[in-house]
């Protein structure tokens, strides 16, 4: 069961249905978002761990981080939409590139944040999103990055029973998702989504829900 068939039975109960947004979504809102903005100085890595609504609420929280921007990363289709990404046709994982300040938060201790808020022993799966899109998996953007997600995920198995499955690869193209995933948690704290499944994970984490 993906993300999409999740909401759907959850609207089918009336006191969660009133909570979802009434307005029509504008053209602007369906436009991909801009890439993020990357000072001098700053590093960048992008990162999929299941639904990036998810990712991008938490890294928005983590001091040293300047951005963090949904989007689609690792498949072989050019601008993919949501829509195409959903139904696994395009290869693309969703993911949150995130623009952070080395000098205030390192990659190792950016990448503890990462292990933390997924399961990163579940393949293609976190929790009922299940499909290749909601894949674990660190795109690397410099060698000395590659050399520490590979040290820590060896560093961090053992607070696991299971094998971690979370791969490490050369960060590709990246497709901003469209404008209306962007900020998602904080724009639609309602949705029967983000009330049962990105909020407790935000309390647990003992950051702002």
């Amino acid at each position: 069961m993906n993300r999409r068939h999740l909401l759907a039975l959850l609207l089918l109960l009336p006191s969660l249905a009133s909570c979802e947004p009434k307005a029509a979504m504008t053209e602007e809102a369906k436009q991909p978002a801009p890439a993020p903005k990357v000072p001098e100085g700053a590093e960048v890595i992008t990162l999929g761990a299941g639904c990036f609504w998810c990712v991008e609420a938490v890294y928005k929280q983590i001091p040293g981080v300047h951005a963090a921007v949904s989007g689609y990363m690792g498949g072989t289709v050019a601008k993919p939409t949501y829509q195409a990404v959903c139904e696994g046709t395009t290869g693309h994982a969703e993911v949150v590139q995130v623009v952070y300040d080395p000098k205030k938060l390192s990659t190792e201790k950016l990448l503890e944040w990462f292990w933390h808020l997924h399961d990163p022993t579940t393949l293609n799966r976190q929790g009922a999103d299940v499909g290749t899109q909601y894949r674990s998996a660190i795109f690397y953007h410099t060698d000395a990055q590659k050399t520490v997600a590979e040290a820590s995920k060896k560093a961090v198995q053992s607070d696991f029973k299971d094998p971690i499955v979370t791969e490490i690869t050369k960060a590709g193209e990246f497709y901003p998702a469209e404008n209306y995933h962007q900020d998602y948690y904080f724009q639609n704290k309602a949705n029967p989504y983000c009330q049962r499944v990105i909020s407790p994970k935000l309390e647990k984490l003992k950051l702002d829900h």
